[in-house]
């Protein structure tokens, strides 16, 4: 316990560390016995044994470079990944939209390509090297990640020794994984037939503990989904959720629609683009004193933040947005600036309280990660 879990455990963290550390034990072990029968298989693919091609010097090197390629790619999502940690460590979004990339479902089609480099010798390069850029992408999206992870679970400024600990925790089941996977590749999966068996069961295991791992994990730092949720449960139950309630009602996979009854909100649209000149001065006047501004758009309300503002102002607006949306529903007013302002006004009456429970609940509410959205500066 004093090895691997840090000073002070069960004390010293919050809720849900046991169970993100257990299914992390199995996400390592799956992940370090593929990886062992992808070398294997790529020895195999470059000529350990006879193949109608031969795997050159230049071929490896090109191969371990793609890897590289994919983590300076990659590197360019840290915005992204700092308002979705839980999302991106499972999945990533690539350039262009095309292809949605996952950082553990990357590494294991990396891991896949490899091991069936062997069916296609003469495409050593091609086959490896892909496999190699999508595990630099999953990779870094894995680091990126990892920091923000830790923080959640951190209780008593014990961050440092979180991470030695997770990282020592890491090494023991990675170092296990290697004798499972030694241990299969010289039975089971000697042939390529056993690969094909063994290599998705194991894949299937690791995404799903990976999966298992990220909803155990209490993210207390405030973003469009969980604000989105935060305020929803405030306005329908009267109660606010802490980071513990919400863990296991966030969709990791899909950007799914925010919730209508909270006013439909998105945030990081250019200014420019959500509010027109006409109606700039309007809305300035409706909130002069805020580092927000709130318009309606096709489809819900958009909101445009100032370049310095916090977590607080975010949640005001949010608010207004909500209470807005609950006049237009309940009187079929369309959203007019006497509708704003009344809403404005309800949302002033309650925010303090609001705010203080959800201080009260562990919520960072000093700063709001909108990724990479655009905000104005006056």
């Amino acid at each position: 316990m004093n090895k691997f879990y840090p000073s002070g455990y069960p004390y010293s963290v919050n809720e849900g560390y046991l169970r993100y550390t257990q299914f992390r034990a199995l996400q390592h072990v799956t992940r370090a016995a593929l990886s062992v029968l992808s070398t294997q298989s790529l020895l195999f693919a470059a000529g350990l044994r006879p193949t109608p091609a031969q795997a050159t010097a230049v071929s490896w090197i090109l191969k371990d470079g793609m890897q590289h390629v994919g983590k300076v790619i990659c590197s360019n999502w840290g915005a992204r990944m700092d308002s979705e940690p839980k999302r991106w460590r499972l999945l990533g979004l690539h350039v262009g939209c095309f292809i949605l990339f996952a950082a553990d479902v990357l590494y294991d089609i990396g891991i896949g390509l490899e091991v069936l480099s062997p069916l296609c010798p003469h495409l050593f390069l091609e086959v490896a090297g892909l496999g190699n850029f999508a595990k630099g992408i999953a990779v870094v999206a894995a680091r990126a990640t990892r920091l923000p992870i830790y923080s959640s679970f951190a209780k008593e400024g014990n961050l440092s020794d979180l991470f030695a600990k997770g990282e020592a925790f890491s090494t023991l089941f990675t170092v296990i994984g290697i004798g499972v996977g030694i241990q299969l590749a010289s039975t089971i999966c000697a042939s390529m037939q056993g690969k094909l068996v063994a290599g998705p069961l194991l894949s299937i295991i690791h995404l799903y503990s990976v999966s298992e791992e990220m909803r155990a994990t209490p993210i207390n730092t405030l973003n469009p989904r969980r604000t989105a949720m935060v305020v929803d449960d405030f306005l329908k139950a009267g109660v606010v959720s802490s980071p513990s309630d919400l863990r296991y009602r966030e969709n990791l996979l899909f950007n799914l629609q925010l919730k209508e009854d909270t006013g439909n909100v998105k945030v990081g649209k250019a200014m420019h683009k959500t509010i027109k000149p006409s109606r700039l001065l309007e809305l300035k006047q409706v909130f002069h004193e805020e580092k927000f501004l709130l318009n309606l758009g096709n489809k819900g309300v958009d909101m445009v933040l100032e370049q310095d503002a916090s977590g607080e102002d975010a949640l005001r607006g949010w608010l207004v947005a909500a209470y807005a949306a609950q006049v237009v529903s309940s009187s079929r007013h369309e959203l007019s600036a006497s509708v704003m302002h009344e809403a404005y006004h309800k949302m002033n009456g309650v925010f303090p309280i609001f705010l203080k429970e959800l201080q009260n609940k562990g919520w960072h509410t000093d700063r709001f990660l909108d990724g990479t959205g655009s905000r104005f500066a006056l």
